[in-house]
């Protein structure tokens, strides 16, 4: 079997409920028929006969409003990193140049494969033309999604995202189970709290190494930590930030990190978080169930990472 068929058939069905969160990803709703939810960000849907305007989840569309995303490189790179190039492109179909700072960043780019395995956080560079660009290799083939995360100038932020593959022998691998810990290159982060369909769901990581608690954690793109969560199947988008920032003078550098989200549908979602320490960026990987309390295992949940794997220590953040 070819590659394309190998790709063709993973993960295309785009379900039509999730509500977008605060902070970088910026604040998205959906009302889904049994749990009703505003819409927010102004980037409603049309009405239809079946019901009241809606917003899409974010991340689902490769355009909205307007701005679209187009990949100029048809495919990712594996091992060595090259060069992965995209366009903005605004109402006008010129590719987009002004953009408002969020979090440090203009534009904050998302990769992950289909599968949930492989996840990035980087930050591509601008061109004069609109051009980003970015060297960029995934650990291993198969169909990927990327996101970007962008404010225009005079415009709400925008959470796009497009299929693009990696070539080769695609193995797809599980999800791993929900678990409250996650280790990650001697680290161990907990988490603490459910998300609840419907309702404004309070996580709580507390980051921890060699069994002590960590308490100077530094800021990283404006914060102690980034949460992107991924919805196991449709790969709906939310990204949170968590309560407070470092020098408002009641924010402590850890050991917790707290974040509020808002999922208005039952299922699994990926959660990453991003936290520095000691000069590094690292990833804690979870998998949580909204609606279904995660049970403590008996053992922690390990990010170590693989070819094809959902492991974290090798992400690179940019």
């Amino acid at each position: 079997m070819n590659t394309v068929a190998k790709l063709g058939g993973f993960g295309i069905g785009l379900a039509a409920v999730f509500t977008a969160a605060l902070g970088l990803g910026r604040t998205v709703g959906h009302t889904p028929a049994a749990v009703p939810a505003p819409t927010h960000g102004g980037h409603a849907a049309a009405a239809t006969a079946a019901g009241p305007a809606t917003a899409l989840p974010a991340g689902l569309q490769i355009s909205q409003d307007g701005y679209r995303l187009t990949p100029l490189t048809a495919t990712l790179a594996t091992g060595a990193p090259r060069e992965f190039r995209f366009q903005i492109t605004g109402p006008d179909s010129k590719p987009v140049t002004g953009y408002t700072t969020s979090h440090d960043k203009d534009l904050h780019l998302i990769v992950v494969r289909r599968d949930l395995a492989g996840f990035q956080h980087v930050h591509p560079r601008l061109a004069a033309d609109g051009t980003w660009s970015i060297p960029l290799a995934v650990p291993a083939p198969g169909q990927y999604r990327v996101f970007a995360d962008f404010q225009p100038v005079g415009h709400d932020g925008l959470t796009l995202g497009a299929d693009v593959p990696a070539p080769g022998d695609y193995r797809p691998v599980p999800l791993p189970a929900a678990a409250r810990t996650a280790t990650v290159d001697g680290y161990t982060v907990t988490l603490g709290g459910e998300l609840t369909p419907g309702a404004s769901s309070r996580l709580t990581l507390s980051v921890s190494k060699d069994g002590r608690p960590v308490t100077d954690l530094q800021p990283y793109l404006g914060a102690y930590g980034h949460l992107v969560a991924l919805r196991d199947g449709d790969l709906a988008y939310l990204h949170v930030h968590p309560d407070g920032e470092p020098g408002d003078g009641r924010t402590q550098a850890g050991p917790e990190v707290v974040f509020h989200a808002e999922v208005p549908s039952t299922g699994a979602y990926r959660l990453y978080l991003d936290f520095q320490h000691d000069g590094k960026v690292r990833t804690a990987e979870f998998t949580a169930v909204a609606g279904a309390p995660i049970s403590t295992p008996p053992a922690a949940a390990t990010a170590t990472p693989t070819p094809s794997g959902h492991g974290s220590d090798g992400h690179t953040h940019e």
